[in-house]
């Protein structure tokens, strides 16, 4: 899904390179390619192709990256593709 685009500087995500151990499994989880590894590092390529998902931050080992899954992009056009097909995910929400 590379080249997606939401809003310009909107998403929460962060990452505390400090932090970083270089794992790289952000790369892996991040469904757009948001992060590119440095001599050794993660850091913010294309920060504005963030969904908010939180995969990135579920799977980082240190704690290196933070972003309030749920409430930006992603959650919103899920509930809206639920709502097109008058789907509901269980508990009302998909993103809660």
């Amino acid at each position: 899904m590379k080249g997606f685009r939401y809003l310009k500087d909107v998403a929460t995500l962060k990452l505390d390179r400090a932090a970083c151990v270089g794992c790289g499994r952000c790369l892996e989880v991040c469904p757009h390619q948001v992060f590119v590894l440095a001599e050794k590092q993660a850091s913010l390529g294309d920060r504005d192709a963030c969904m908010e998902c939180g995969a990135c931050a579920l799977n980082c080992p240190v704690k290196a990256i933070t972003v309030d899954a749920g409430v930006g992009c992603a959650s919103g056009m899920i509930n809206e593709w639920l709502r097109e097909r008058k789907l509901r995910a269980p508990g009302g929400g998909c993103c809660s």
